[in-house]
């Protein structure tokens, strides 16, 4: 077995660096978006949330069927998300 080297935290990297910014959240079984206004130990708070059905082009601006929730936050369990970055 191969190590490439020691893991490292890093200070306002990952999730932290996107707090308060539009966020993209792929999880096991949907996909959301929103603004990340929390991050919790097991959960990310989410506000203006929608589901997104189907992103379309990621070259277009918007998603081409994105839902909104039926409420102004939303949380999402970190253990149910399978990668993040910015949003749309």
């Amino acid at each position: 077995m191969q190590k490439v080297g020691k893991a490292v935290k890093v200070q306002g990297g990952g999730l932290d660096s996107l707090l308060g910014k539009q966020v993209l959240l792929f999880c096991l079984n949907y996909i959301y978006a929103g603004e990340l206004a929390e991050i919790g130990v097991d959960f990310v708070r989410l506000v203006k949330p929608s589901i997104v059905y189907e992103t379309g082009p990621f070259s277009s601006p918007g998603y081409l069927d994105a839902q909104p929730l039926h409420t102004s936050t939303w949380c999402v369990q970190r253990m149910a998300i399978e990668s993040f970055g910015l949003g749309k």
